[in-house]
């Protein structure tokens, strides 16, 4: 029989105090997040040194491809709440076979993802608008770059769902280790396998993505040694690999509304750029530009809103709701009091904080450095309120409640900034100025409902049975 965890990654959580050790799990996950984007500065630093059309082909396949990322992420995530919560109920054999079937089931998926995103690459790029340049010039080159990376694709999930597992057990450390090594790997193959070096021939853009492709392979060969040939993490067990069904519809359960949740928000993106491309170029590049820069910002609330999902899924499955509502209130406290100093310095100083990533003397810069800092001086209003509106819905997945998290995003997305750039730019004639407000409403409007939502106190339960979980022996 399992009797409690005698694990300090659960132990820690769900007893004694609170924030230092949900600071602790949030750190690493903060890096991870900063590390991931790593992978799109190398490849877009080094593709910028090839040629224009090169990056032109990056930025155009890149929505694709997280179109067909999106459906694997959902289960990922269901993943980590299961192992989140039969962890905190004691359970850690449960949770070795909930992180093993999810696993299995997982790499089912991107196999698929795999076949279906190779195949399709060509018909998906011909519903793209394109001028007969571009259609000549970048669509070729965007086509290669997807291929490979759908090639790579099981190894990007590999790695995507032992990260996930390791943050549902409470360990985020390990995956940061071995985040680090696949970041340098990928930082020092970019430039041999685009531009060859030594007995290494040119690939152009397609080494872009075969450094992707080794560097993930390594990350997944590495995690999975951690899982199977170590003692971090869940105790999984080699057979338990093979699917569960049971577990399965757990997790597709939770994981659906996840992945919806993840495509729903591409497609807003798309929909949303598609608006801005009938801008001049420079409002286009403020509006790429602004979105970088934001993303930045948030990646603390990003990190401390994985944690929070953690501590909220171990909590209820310890059955623990008091304490899961105080992890709320204290990660909620924590981002707002972090943001509130970033906006004021953003508000303050935007034309600086542009300027370092844009320089004045480059070629037709001054037009864009307006336009952005115009952009982030407008942005800045919305921080502490996106910073609320990421660490709530984290809760919520935590909690098991993914179809409400989904609601959410969706009425910040699709019911609020979509609509308000149209009507702000098209109808009442705003210009550039509804495009900046009307990211600000929905992000305003998502943390409102989401908060409003929280303190209703219904979210407060586990998704899994606990009595169940005690019960399981090895």
């Amino acid at each position: 029989m399992d009797g409690p965890s005698t694990k300090s990654g659960a132990d820690e959580l769900t007893e004694g105090e609170l924030l230092r050790p949900m600071l602790r799990v949030a750190w690493p996950l903060v890096v991870i997040q900063l590390l991931q984007v790593m992978y799109n500065v190398a490849d877009t630093f080094w593709l910028g040194r090839l040629s224009a059309d090169a990056v032109g082909a990056l930025s155009l396949a890149f929505p694709l491809v997280f179109l067909f990322i999106s459906v694997g992420g959902g289960f990922t995530a269901a993943g980590a709440i299961l192992v989140a919560q039969h962890t905190g109920a004691g359970g850690d054999r449960k949770a070795g076979r909930v992180a093993g079937s999810t696993l299995g089931f997982v790499m089912l998926v991107s196999l698929a993802i795999a076949a279906v995103g190779y195949v399709a690459v060509e018909p998906m790029l011909s519903l793209l608008p394109a001028d007969p340049d571009t259609a000549t010039d970048v669509v070729p080159l965007a086509a290669a770059y997807m291929r490979v990376f759908f090639l790579a694709t099981p190894f990007l999930f590999g790695f995507y769902v032992f990260v996930a597992l390791m943050r549902g057990y409470g360990d985020t450390r390990g995956p940061l280790r071995v985040m680090l090594v696949s970041v340098a790997m990928n930082v020092a193959l970019d430039p041999i396998l685009i531009f060859g070096l030594g007995p290494f021939d040119a690939y152009g853009i397609e080494g872009a993505a075969w450094a992707t492709f080794a560097s993930r392979a390594v990350a997944t060969v590495i995690g999975w040694y951690v899982l199977f040939g170590t003692s971090a993490g869940p105790d999984v067990r080699p057979w338990d690999l093979l699917p569960d069904l049971g577990i399965v519809g757990d997790v597709v359960k939770l994981g659906v509304p996840s992945a919806l949740e993840q495509s729903g928000t591409a497609l807003a993106f798309v929909v949303l750029t598609s608006m801005v491309a009938t801008f001049p170029p420079g409002i286009v590049a403020a509006y790429g530009l602004g979105n970088r820069l934001i993303s930045l910002v948030f990646l603390p609330a990003m990190g401390l809103s994985q944690a929070t999902n953690t501590v909220v899924g171990q909590n209820l499955g310890a059955e623990r709701a008091d304490r899961a509502w105080r992890a709320v209130r204290a990660s909620l406290s924590v981002i707002v009091g972090v943001m509130i100093p970033v906006s004021l310095f953003a508000a303050a100083f935007p034309g600086v904080i542009v300027e370092v990533f844009l320089p004045p003397d480059a070629p037709d810069a001054g037009e864009t450095i307006g336009y952005a800092t115009t952009y982030l001086r407008t942005a800045a209003i919305m921080f502490a309120f996106t910073g609320a509106f990421e660490v709530g819905r984290g809760a919520l997945r935590g909690a098991g409640r993914t179809t409400t998290a989904l609601a959410f995003s969706l009425i910040a997305l699709w019911g609020v900034r979509v609509p308000a750039t149209y009507l702000l730019v098209f109808e009442y004639g705003w210009g550039t100025t509804g495009i900046w407000w009307a990211v600000v409403f929905g992000d305003v409007v998502g943390a409102t409902v989401v908060l409003a939502w929280l303190l209703r106190g219904t979210w407060a339960s586990a998704v899994v049975d606990t009595g169940e979980t005690a019960a399981v022996d090895d």
